[in-house]
């Protein structure tokens, strides 16, 4: 109970717990759940394809509002995580590794929605080739999220998922390269342009999965 005039001495000590609490804050930063970060990031990149592919099969060329929405969502989540790499005394593996796959992962969504974007904007409507790369690299995003949320109690079983990762890079550049030369036989070298566009789009969607499985191997690998 307070009494008038006097100083509440549980008051005192919390004041003093308070800026102990603080000091210690100062000197020893919070850990932070990297692996958590990178799993929800990853959940997200893979949902951003999927939602591609879905208005990919719609062919209507509407406003893909709900892509722009998820590739937002996913820069805040990105930059939310730097911020707590500057301030994490310590980390699970090396803060460059965890800064860069995050990195990568923002760049396929980005392609993903340049894709959306320019295929509107350019009037591309969807082909087999377009669809075919989309849903391929739709199962490396997805099979890449699945590793990351495996990491870190099952290694093995993540890394057995990265082969199944390059096996879907190449696949894709494999379509880009196929699909190139059915149209560059088209004698309408403005739908050429448009239509090689969109095709690269995918292909450095699928080139930047591949570096990302790089560095997340390197992860892996380097887990104890």
């Amino acid at each position: 109970m307070k009494l008038l005039g006097l100083i509440d001495r549980d008051d005192v000590s919390e004041k003093k717990n308070a800026g102990k609490i603080r000091l210690i804050d100062l000197i020893f930063p919070p850990h932070y759940d990297f692996y958590g970060m990178l799993c929800d990031q990853a959940e997200i990149t893979a949902k951003g394809v999927q939602v591609l592919l879905d208005w990919l099969k719609t062919d209507d060329l509407g406003d893909p509002q709900t892509l722009v929405v998820i590739e937002e969502e996913a820069d805040k989540m990105r930059y939310a995580m730097e911020s707590k790499l500057l301030e994490a005394f310590v980390t699970p593996f090396d803060r460059q590794d965890i800064y860069s796959i995050s990195r990568q992962m923002d760049y396929i969504l980005n392609y993903s929605l340049s894709t959306a974007l320019e295929m509107r904007a350019f009037g591309v409507r969807t082909d087999e080739a377009i669809v075919k790369m989309t849903e391929t690299l739709n199962e490396g995003t997805t099979i890449l999220a699945a590793a990351i949320d495996k990491m870190r109690f099952d290694k093995k079983a993540a890394e057995s998922m990265i082969q199944e990762i390059r096996k879907r890079e190449r696949e894709i550049e494999s379509m880009y390269i196929e699909s190139m030369k059915h149209i560059f036989a088209i004698n309408d070298p403005i739908n050429v342009l448009k239509k090689r566009e969109i095709y690269h789009h995918l292909k450095d969607a699928g080139r930047t999965l591949g570096i990302t499985v790089d560095i997340l191997h390197r992860i892996i690998l380097g887990i104890d």
